[in-house]
């Protein structure tokens, strides 16, 4: 398949032989059909050698931000990340990015397929894996990437002295992928003393042996060890990233000594008020704050466009997914446009312009920072979250999903919406729940619009429709790019003044209720509900 994406690639950039091109991989790897992510990285270099095209080959694992990091300090003309993430042992797969440093969007996703589809033959010399060991054309980027990753995560560092200075004690897992070594050197970059990593799951082992799923985002079954593990060393906080160290999980212990696992939406409540107050303590006096942009995909709290509204600078949503925040800061910063931070509620987090992809390790330090400095204040991350809150608004999310095996009645679920009471019409109640408004991203249509087009790209191939309640409650359903899913995200925004926490969380629970009854009918549809 990569034989494709060199087509395309040569069709597009007239100097690619003299620009080259990215390889990274993580650290899975397939006992049963010896099929590694070292391996496939091996083969993709081998095609493009074989082409005679210089490939900025890393010697080892890296983080998978790495790779469009380096793409952009090495002016290649795109790079490749062979990785599966969080996903299941068995699974492996592959992310490419573009000169920008983005992941790729329209329509080069779609060109790219074409040329795969049209290059179904492999080329002499393109299973020869070891050309990566003997071609002249192979350079060794890490040194030179890791050096350049480490001096430019400084720019976000802001109070190395507490750093150097505290007496909390973090504690790290890599979730028995990549990320031991950068997390430890990222800490160092800032000031502070190593983090304590679980010893048994800092190593990269492809079985994943003490995690049933190596997803993060699951909370505190998967994060057992590292929670008992801090409790012995007295740690307060506990990071933990994912297999490629593109997402972090974060969790807190309590006056009450129970661990609080923040999920991506409060964190990001958290990491949008510490970028925006560091932003406004360190501005040079002719900044302006009209300039400013923060950025989250549509399926992610809206606590940052409270945020916005009353601090003054903007904010911006994109379709699900982290490629289409990439694509959109690049554009934002050709244009003059300075961006703090952009996220997705799978706890993927953007914290600075560095790297235009989610990254989990820089987005672990700055969180060690903040504790650092709230500690400082005697505060811990869970209150200074409530005084976000009730500063901005209480923003209460729920997020989950159901399993559904069978496409058809996916698609028939997404059609009754389109088709509700009658042909071609949205509900306007969910049982008691009136609705304001309907977009559906996979039609186009946006009921609050004037023209009633949405103001998002229409994106046929997957479903998703987003109702807003008159109660203040913003819910979407939508199908899983990878996984036979469909999930659901609710979330009440609740203005400063409305700070009765319990009321607002029942209310939402409710709607949830009612949405899943109205809307999604698992009894009726034979939906498999997520195992809590």
């Amino acid at each position: 398949s990569f034989q494709g994406i060199y087509k395309y690639l040569e069709r597009c950039f007239s100097d690619f032989k003299q620009r080259g091109f990215v390889v990274g991989y993580d650290t899975r790897g397939q006992v049963t059909s010896n099929c590694s992510s070292k391996k496939l990285a091996k083969l993709t270099a081998a095609v493009l050698l074989a082409k005679d095209v210089p490939v900025y080959f890393f010697s080892t694992y890296v983080p998978t931000p790495f790779v469009p990091y380096a793409v952009q300090q090495l002016k290649a003309v795109a790079g490749v990340m062979i990785t599966a993430s969080h996903n299941r042992k068995e699974d492996n797969g592959y992310k490419v990015y573009w000169e920008n440093g983005a992941q790729i969007t329209a329509p080069h996703d779609k060109e790219i397929i074409k040329c795969i589809e049209e290059c179904v033959e492999p080329w002499n010399g393109s299973w020869n894996e070891n050309l990566v060991d003997t071609s002249p054309l192979r350079q060794d980027p890490l040194k030179k990437i890791c050096d350049c990753y480490m001096e430019d995560l400084k720019k976000i560092c802001y109070h190395r002295e507490l750093n150097e200075q505290t007496n909390l004690k973090f504690v790290h897992t890599s979730f028995h992928g990549v990320g031991h070594d950068y997390v430890q050197a990222a800490f160092k970059a800032f000031g502070f003393q190593p983090p304590i990593p679980v010893p048994e799951q800092k190593d990269p082992d492809p079985d994943f042996s003490t995690v049933k799923c190596p997803n993060p985002e699951e909370g505190e079954s998967v994060l057992e060890l590292s929670l008992r593990l801090a409790e012995k060393e007295s740690a307060k906080v506990v990071v933990a990233t994912d297999p490629d160290a593109d997402r972090l999980a974060v969790a807190e212990q309590q006056e009450n000594g129970r661990w609080k696992v923040f999920t991506g939406n409060e964190l990001a409540a958290l990491f949008g008020w510490w970028m925006f107050s560091c932003w406004k303590e360190n501005r040079s006096e002719d900044a302006d704050v009209k300039n400013v942009y923060m950025l989250a995909t549509t399926v992610s709290s809206k606590i940052l466009r409270a945020i916005a509204l009353k601090e003054g600078f903007h904010f911006e949503e994109t379709l699900p997914g982290f490629k289409w925040i990439g694509s959109r800061v690049k554009d934002l910063l050709d244009n003059g446009k300075e961006v703090l931070f952009a996220f997705e509620e799978s706890i993927g987090f953007m914290c600075g312009t560095s790297v235009l992809d989610k990254d989990g390790v820089s987005a672990a330090v700055v969180i060690a920072e903040m504790a650092a400095y709230l500690e400082h204040k005697n505060l811990t991350l869970a209150q200074k979250l409530i005084e976000i809150y009730e500063t901005y608004g209480y923003h209460i999310s729920k997020t989950s999903y159901f399993l559904c095996y069978d496409p058809p009645t996916i698609k028939r679920i997404f059609e009754k919406l389109r088709n509700f009471d009658t042909p071609q019409c949205y509900p306007s109640f969910c049982g008691i729940y009136n609705i304001l408004h309907v977009r559906d991203v996979t039609t186009g249509y946006d009921s609050s619009q004037p023209n009633k087009k949405s103001v998002l790209p229409v994106s046929k191939s997957s479903q998703m429709i987003t109702f807003t309640f008159q109660n203040g409650c913003v819910a979407t359903l939508r199908t899983s790019g990878t996984e036979p899913k469909i999930k659901y995200y609710a979330e009440m925004c609740a203005l400063p003044e409305q700070s009765d926490r319990t009321v607002l969380e029942e209310e939402l629970q409710q709607l949830i209720e009612a949405l899943i009854a109205n809307f999604l009918e698992p009894d009726k549809n034979g939906l498999i509900w997520r195992s809590a």
